[in-house]
């Protein structure tokens, strides 16, 4: 499974950590999944920017970004590579399967158990709780930097300012839970979780977890008692999800709780706007077949469509990227002004926002770099879009998912 997709996750409730109460929270069932708190996973989507790297075979492995930030959409000055964590290798993310959580925490009995079933290439477990952050419920989750940046949406994995202040022991946030808690980069503010404590807001990125609204590593999630390993995230891309729950649940016993994890295919049927004209596509899955089949016949719309993932997530990040890089398809500013077209109807000046513009103009764009000819052809038109390796082979696992899901 490819790294650029969102992955929904049922709904999970973490513990609510308070002064005084992490004893009993550790000895009871560490995470309820429950309806009453919606945790969405959707990891390693909507991201924009450049690479992480693959968590291969057990947590820890570590990931390079070959860029600092997205290149954008055409940009030729994209090949320079940008370091990651010390000792990282080239290589691509790390898409979660399944989610689940013991009584007690997931041990590492538990975790050698996952590790022994037939197609399990990662897992990451996490610590967790719900603790108010400036007066405000927030879900945060810790783990270390190694291990967790790999699973996070390209835009994130690839931010060096990002994991420099997660590694400094601050709060990284979603844009949402900032605004809603009122956190300012840099701001010191009150925490109550099993200890009262202040916590440092160190800025806000992409997390692709719905539902969860900060990450802290593993070492401040300790000292602000966050609970300890409070579920797994499982990959295991070769094997069905369905399969997949059956053989983790096996795996950890009767008590378990085990969630698979929803198709990527899900985020293709957001709406392209809350009110679009009759006539025009109105999900993200007919505009990205109608924009193939108009501007770039012999192009699957797949294509397209793991593009959208990669870039915006369909549209939930419209940036800017630390490049420049703007809307659902992540255009420089240069590059839409070369390719922006109007299109579905619009009119005016080409809009790198709109998705009814920048996807044609994507479709186009590819098109005149050789896409419709499949092959080493479709290759290096991806490549033209985004210069990476790595990217070029996200793109194209992808579209085979979309594929075999439609």
């Amino acid at each position: 499974m490819s790294a650029g997709r969102f992955v929904q996750l049922g709904s999970v409730r973490l513990p609510t950590v308070r002064r005084r109460s992490l004893s009993a929270a550790a000895a009871g069932g560490l995470v309820a999944f429950s309806a009453a708190v919606a945790v969405a996973i959707a990891l390693l989507s909507g991201g924009h920017d450049a690479p992480g790297g693959l968590l291969s075979g057990q947590a820890g492995a570590v990931m390079a970004a070959s860029n600092t930030a997205s290149n954008g959409a055409g940009n030729a000055g994209s090949g320079a590579a940008a370091p990651g964590l010390a000792g990282a290798s080239p290589t691509r993310l790390v898409v979660p399967d399944v989610i689940a959580s013991v009584p007690g925490g997931v041990s590492a009995a538990d975790l050698a158990r996952l590790r022994k079933l037939g197609g399990v290439r990662g897992l990451l477990p996490v610590d967790g709780a719900r603790i108010a952050v400036n007066g405000v419920p927030l879900t945060v989750l810790a783990a270390p930097a190694a291990a967790l940046r790999p699973w996070t949406p390209p835009a994130t994995a690839a931010s060096q300012r990002t994991w420099s202040a997660f590694q400094d022991g601050q709060l990284v946030t979603t844009a949402a839970a900032a605004r809603q808690a009122r956190l300012a980069v840099g701001g010191s503010y009150p925490v109550a979780a099993a200890v009262r404590a202040r916590v440092t807001e160190g800025g806000t990125a992409l997390l692709g977890v719905s539902g969860v609204d900060g990450v802290v590593s593993q070492a401040e999630g300790a000292r602000l008692g966050l609970v300890k390993n409070v579920a797994v995230l499982v990959n295991a891309p070769t094997v069905s999800v369905t399969a997949l729950v059956s053989q983790v649940r096996a795996a950890l016993g009767g008590g378990a709780r085990v969630i698979g994890l929803v198709p990527a295919t899900q985020s293709t049927q957001l709406p392209v706007d809350r009110a679009v004209p009759s006539g025009r596509p109105a999900s993200y899955l007919d505009l990205f077949r109608a924009s193939a089949a108009l501007y770039c016949p012999g192009l699957s719309w797949t294509v397209l469509a793991a593009i959208g993932q990669i870039e915006s997530g369909d549209g939930q990040n419209m940036g800017p990227s630390t490049a420049g890089a703007l809307g659902p398809m992540q255009f420089l500013p240069s590059t839409w002004q070369a390719w922006g077209i109007d299109a579905f109807g619009e009119t005016g000046s080409p809009d790198v926002m709109d998705p009814f513009d920048a996807v044609p103009a994507a479709a186009r764009l590819l098109c005149a770099d050789g896409a419709a000819t499949g092959g080493t052809g479709l290759r290096q038109a991806i490549f033209d879009y985004n210069h990476a390796t790595w990217y070029v082979d996200e793109v194209l696992t992808l579209a085979a998912e979309y594929a075999a899901e439609y």
